[in-house]
């Protein structure tokens, strides 16, 4: 594989949510050898990099976020073996694997809290954890801190003491300010590293550090309760987003800079945006997802000033950006962007897509164009499995097969995150069109099978050709190029050049015209044969006339 010193900063990065990529044992469950098996797909779409959702040893409380043992692979993804082997398969094609760290919290199932659990209140095995006296003699939590997944972030053992679970119960919080959770977590970067990962992606990186000096403070019913932290804070709430999250930050990419070739590191934080270039200042995090532009509005205005924001707060601390739309924690965006203005994400999916209901038609194409200005934007992208072939939000899943602890822990006021977490579909047949041998963990609707890898591959319409073509074009802009608005355009469109590329989309319900005399390399939609006009909804790629080098479509 070939190395470069910060190949991160204009990569593009495939999620595999483990759970739901290929199934290699048919027990209706992903894992590591169904995805090694697949791995030559990742590859063919373009990406430089896969990034791997949690695979350790686990009860799956949430599926795999809650940590048993943070060395081992848990026997329903496979074993340290089939890591090893996928690691290999990886580098062989020229991907590098990013994996996840979950350092907020581990599973109730982890030696540390069972040994917390045996031992008195007090006791040094409780210090590695956050475990405090209730009030009112015990009966009511420590304080009024809410769990991001519903309801009250404590639960009492049956001594009478509460622990901290900003997620789940079975997800209890880690206290950093022991000596013995750094080091631990610092052994288990170099398990890794030495094992040959390329770098990693920390889970809830803006929540580690926390405020746990007596008395607790309440945050009261108008303050922050959820992991999305807004502005006015500015370092001073409890438990999201601290000053002091930083050191931890530094001590991590202290042990990762021991390493060569470079290895990457990326932050979930969901801090505001002026508040995460934090963390990728000098000698912390090389990257921090730009969870900004994934809620932006679908309109001009608001998509111009969050990727001129974007671009702007990386670069005081010499970082890359990066851009996402979808992930394993939020509806598709081939859905979500088509809901109208006053609709929530989770209000649509307790409709079961109902309210409003999304044409296919409409979804397809909103999702394309969105694609061609992700992957028009300078930084690095990263991709949701499934995204390539535009796979909408499964709304419509039945109560019966949720499995998301979000459903339980809000009592049904929010449906949870399963409906992005289907299985993939590979082909057009089978039980579950191809993604295992036996049926699915969750049901895949029928719409799936004209979606699937094969059905796509050979057609030069597909979405997954479009993401072929335009990652392949992504490879001749330069790393580090510029964003360059062209100020002359229609202000109903997004109209930029990066490098030798130029990207016009109508985020418009009204044809724009467009110059004259340009040859597309690329677009979302058809475009009209002999009218200068862009149709709306579609995004068109040219050869930029202003800088750079020559760009040329090329063949497939």
């Amino acid at each position: 594989m070939p190395e470069s010193s910060a190949w991160w900063r204009n990569a593009v990065v495939y999620e595999v949510y483990v759970r739901s990529f290929a199934d290699g044992d048919g027990d209706g469950v992903g894992d590591l050898p169904g995805i090694t098996a697949r791995l030559d797909h990742i590859a063919d779409v373009g990406a430089d990099a896969v990034w791997l959702t949690p695979f350790y040893r686990s009860p799956m409380a949430d599926a795999g976020y809650d940590v048993a043992d943070h060395r081992d692979v848990d026997p329903l993804f496979g074993t340290l073996a089939d890591f090893d082997s996928l690691l290999a398969r990886a580098h062989d094609l020229g991907l590098r694997v990013i994996i996840d760290l979950v350092p907020n919290h581990t599973s109730v199932r982890h030696r540390w809290f069972q040994e917390a659990l045996a031992a008195r209140p007090g006791s040094a095995a409780r210090a590695r954890y956050v475990f405090r006296d209730g009030r009112d003699g015990g009966a009511l939590p420590p304080t009024d801190w809410r769990s991001v997944f519903g309801g009250p972030a404590w639960q009492r053992v049956p001594d009478g003491q509460w622990y901290l679970h900003l997620f789940a119960p079975e997800q209890p919080d880690l206290d950093w300010s022991h000596p013995e959770v750094t080091a631990e977590f610092h052994e288990i970067l170099r398990f890794w590293l030495d094992r040959g990962v390329d770098g990693f992606r920390f889970d809830v990186a803006h929540g580690m550090a926390k405020d746990l000096a007596e008395p607790l403070r309440d945050l009261g019913p108008d303050q922050v309760h959820h992991s999305i932290v807004g502005e006015g804070w500015e370092g001073r709430h409890p438990f999201w987003d601290r000053d002091d999250v930083h050191t931890l930050l530094r001590g991590f990419r202290e042990v990762v800079d021991t390493y060569t070739p470079p290895r990457a590191t990326v932050a979930e934080s969901w801090a505001a945006l002026d508040r995460r270039a934090l963390y990728t200042r000098p000698g912390e995090l090389h990257q921090a997802f730009n969870f900004d532009f994934l809620k932006a509005a679908w309109n001009p205005a608001a998509l111009r000033a969050t990727i001129d924001r974007s671009l702007a707060l990386p670069r005081a601390t010499g970082a890359a950006p990066t851009w996402v739309l979808s992930n394993h924690d939020v509806v598709r965006h081939a859905s979500r962007l088509l809901l109208p203005p006053g609709t929530t994400p989770d209000a649509w999916l307790l409709s079961a897509g109902t309210a409003p209901s999304l044409g296919p038609d409409a979804v397809r194409r909103r999702a394309r164009t969105a694609a061609l200005l992700l992957l028009a934007l300078p930084g690095a992208v990263y991709l949701y499995q499934g995204e390539e072939l535009g796979l909408p939000e499964v709304a419509e899943l039945p109560d019966g097969v949720l499995q998301d602890p979000v459903r339980h822990r809000s009592g049904g006021a929010r449906k949870g995150r399963d409906g992005c977490r289907v299985p993939l579909p590979w082909n057009g047949e089978g039980p579950s069109y191809g993604f295992g041998a036996g049926a699915p963990w969750l049901p895949q609707p029928a719409a799936f099978a004209a979606l699937s890898a094969e059905a796509q591959r050979g057609d030069p319409d597909s979405t997954l050709n479009l993401y072929r073509r335009a990652t392949r074009l992504r490879r001749a802009v330069p790393a580090d190029s510029e964003l360059e608005w062209n100020e002359q355009s229609d202000p109903r469109v997004l109209d930029f050049g990066v490098g030798p590329l130029r990207c016009v989309v109508n985020v418009s319900a009204d044809e724009v015209p467009v110059q004259p005399g340009r040859r597309p390399l690329l677009s979302s939609a058809p475009l009209p044969a002999a009218a200068h006009v862009l149709p709306p909804d579609t995004a068109v790629w040219y050869a930029n006339a202003l800088g750079g080098s020559a760009m040329h479509a090329g063949r497939m």
